[in-house]
């Protein structure tokens, strides 16, 4: 049975506003999946509704995890449970050191595990975190999270602001907690290359719907998904070689 179900869920803003119309998804215990999608897909909203974050949503379908509803519950009962969401704002409190920062999710000195995963925050203990680096604050976050050793952890667009080089990082680092502790994990993300590489099914999402799902390898294949999150295509023409915008066929 998998640990999480979304079913047909739709959640509407100011009563008039539909961001997701009808997704649908689910997590296996030990899986990474993804959600990848342009700004505006409605992924942020989606990694809310679950979490609860969003006040009386969603406002149809259901939620299941560990076989229980949650659709509709408090954030605090939703985390409570083992489902835990790093958000997008990487939810850090800045003018607290990195130290400080950890023991508020229940970190002690004993717990020296999640320096192996993060070696540069043990360096930055010490540190006021809003000095860190864009990456370094989003390897606190997780740290943060995984202290709590969530039975599924959400992750919404882990590598926003990051270089291509810490967002490799970042991304090796999250295998590696899949792999190790068996994190099972959701990543909300744009960035489809590295999002792909580490995980073992997805989702592409347009305008609150999905719009296609399936296995890495399958996401890895679809020349359509390949070409959107490219930007384009390149072809010869009798004048040269020339970019074409990709138009979407679902």
């Amino acid at each position: 049975m998998p640990i999480l179900e979304v079913k047909n869920i739709e959640t509407v803003y100011y009563d008039r506003l539909y961001v997701l119309k009808g997704v649908s998804l689910e997590i296996n215990q030990g899986e990474i999946r993804v959600v990848l999608g342009p700004n505006g897909a409605g992924k942020t909203t989606l990694a809310k509704s679950i979490s609860g974050l969003i006040k009386d949503q969603p406002r149809k379908g259901d939620i299941i995890f560990e076989g229980r509803s949650i659709a509709r519950k408090e954030a605090e009962k939703i985390s409570s449970m083992g489902l835990v969401l790093v958000p997008e704002d990487r939810g850090v409190f800045p003018e607290l050191t990195v130290e400080e920062n950890l023991k508020l999710s229940g970190w002690t000195k004993k717990d020296t595990w999640v320096f192996d995963l993060f070696p540069n925050l043990y360096q930055k203990l010490q540190e006021i975190s809003n000095h860190l680096s864009g990456g370094e604050q989003q390897m606190l976050a997780i740290a943060r999270a995984i202290i709590k050793k969530p039975k599924l952890l959400i992750l919404d667009e882990p590598s926003l602001g990051l270089s291509p080089k810490l967002t490799n990082e970042l991304f090796k680092t999250l295998k590696r907690l899949n792999e190790e502790l068996k994190t099972t994990m959701l990543i909300v993300e744009q960035n489809a290359r590295v999002s792909v590489e580490i995980c073992h099914y997805g989702y592409v999402m347009e305008n609150g719907k999905m719009v296609f799902e399936g296995k890495a390898d399958d996401l890895k294949d679809n020349e359509l998904i390949k070409e959107l999150y490219l930007g384009g295509s390149v072809k010869k023409t009798e004048k040269g070689w020339k970019l074409y915008k990709t138009r979407r066929r679902w």
